[in-house]
């Protein structure tokens, strides 16, 4: 007897899916039964997830490499999702890069457009092409932020502006699509082991595993979010770990606690 798993029959866009928080929010959704279509620049990577997830869930995939700057690419994306699967019932924007640059007079005027086309723009294109289909099947839009989208971040400020505009675009797209059945959640980590890069320096490289957050963590509550019923949708979640949500929200170092 075959166990119905939460997410059968549905189909998902993953955008950034060759790596980090992309390559585990597609993985938790097939293991949830979704049929996942996975886009990235990477197409070798791309591929690689592609057969994992076949072999270890019997996932349907779909891998489309994808520049998510470039408008045309992502039509085509969505199109062959739908092509391919039938419908369109999730889709998670989470292709994103983090260039940083302690005095906005050094950045290069390459790395401030590589942010904003990919983090501003890559996301308007996906749910400008994909909201048709959610409005056609009920399905759930999912933006992947950041807590540096919730408070002023002086190290990484074009790219925690780039995240303001997510969250900010997110809740306006909720408070216009809920009427017309589209869950939209925006989910915001803190600090995660991941290939993106601060100051030249993988994530992942400099932070022993389960120091900061795990992708699987974030991915985790996408797939919470888009596991909900019709009806609801969640709006918001923030992924932090524990000792940010202390120094953030309570403005009080560590030593000034008490322990209990």
């Amino acid at each position: 007897m075959t166990t119905q798993r939460p997410l059968d029959g549905r189909t998902a866009i993953v955008t950034g899916a060759s790596s980090g928080i992309g390559r585990a929010t597609a993985t938790a959704l097939a293991r949830d039964g979704a049929a996942v279509v996975l886009a990235a620049r990477r197409a070798e990577k791309l591929n690689e997830l592609a057969t994992e997830l076949r072999e270890e869930y019997d996932a349907e995939t779909l891998v489309v490499p994808t520049d998510v700057r470039d408008h045309e690419a992502v039509e085509a994306v969505v199109d062959a999702a739908v092509d391919e699967f039938g419908s369109l019932d999730v889709l998670v924007n989470n292709a994103g890069v983090l260039r940083s640059a302690l005095r906005l007079e050094s950045m290069p005027i390459e790395e401030y457009k590589l942010m904003m086309e990919t983090n501003v723009d890559g996301m308007f294109y996906a749910t400008r092409a994909a909201l048709p289909h959610l409005r056609a099947s009920n399905g759930n839009l999912v933006f992947i932020g950041s807590d540096s989208g919730k408070h002023p971040d002086p190290l990484i400020a074009v790219y925690a502006s780039t995240k303001w505009w997510t969250r900010g675009f997110a809740l306006s797209i909720e408070a216009r699509e809920g009427r017309n059945g589209v869950g939209v959640t925006v989910v915001n980590p803190g600090d995660a082991r991941t290939e993106i890069e601060f100051h030249g320096e993988r994530m992942v490289d400099v932070y022993e595993e389960d120091e900061i957050l795990e992708a699987d963590e974030i991915a985790e509550a996408v797939a919470f979010a888009v596991r909900q019923k019709e009806t609801s949708t969640i709006s918001e979640l923030d992924v932090y770990g524990r000792d940010l949500s202390t120094d953030v929200y309570r403005g009080l170092l560590e030593e000034e606690l008490p322990e209990n």
